[in-house]
């Protein structure tokens, strides 16, 4: 009986190596975005300066929010119409194309967060107006 307890205790940790001993975990990883994509980096919560840089010329263009800060942020446009979802600390966002007009954006989980956007060929940035941009 004690050989038989022995030979399933061995049996089951074996098993259990073989399910989670992969030298290569399923971790999410950042890769570099493509060279045709701008990158904005997420600094931290501090108003206009939350996003560098800001404003930024990629009206029209590919961009990817990296977060530099150490706490979760979601960038979104004001008028809702991207929303990279949540980024974690140290993490890069998907892929998103920004209008080519200008617009303004902020962090979803911190509205105190207001970036601008640039037409890609220059301009001023838009007036920030709404919820968004009170005291900045």
């Amino acid at each position: 009986m004690r050989r038989g307890l022995i030979g399933a205790v061995m049996a089951l940790a074996v098993a259990a190596a073989g399910c989670g001993g992969s030298s290569n975990p399923a971790t999410p990883t950042s890769s570099a975005p493509p060279s045709n994509v701008a990158t904005i980096t997420i600094v931290g919560q501090n108003g206009s300066q939350s996003f560098s840089p800001n404003p930024a010329a990629v009206g029209g263009q590919s961009v990817v929010f990296k977060n530099n800060d150490r706490v979760t942020h979601r960038v979104v446009l004001n008028d809702g119409t991207v929303d990279t979802g949540d980024i974690a600390p140290g993490a890069t966002s998907r892929t998103v194309t920004m209008p080519a007009a200008g617009t303004n954006y902020h962090c979803s989980i911190h509205p105190g967060m207001i970036g601008s956007v640039n037409p890609a060929g220059g301009g001023a940035p838009p007036p920030c107006e709404g919820p968004y941009c009170n005291g900045y």
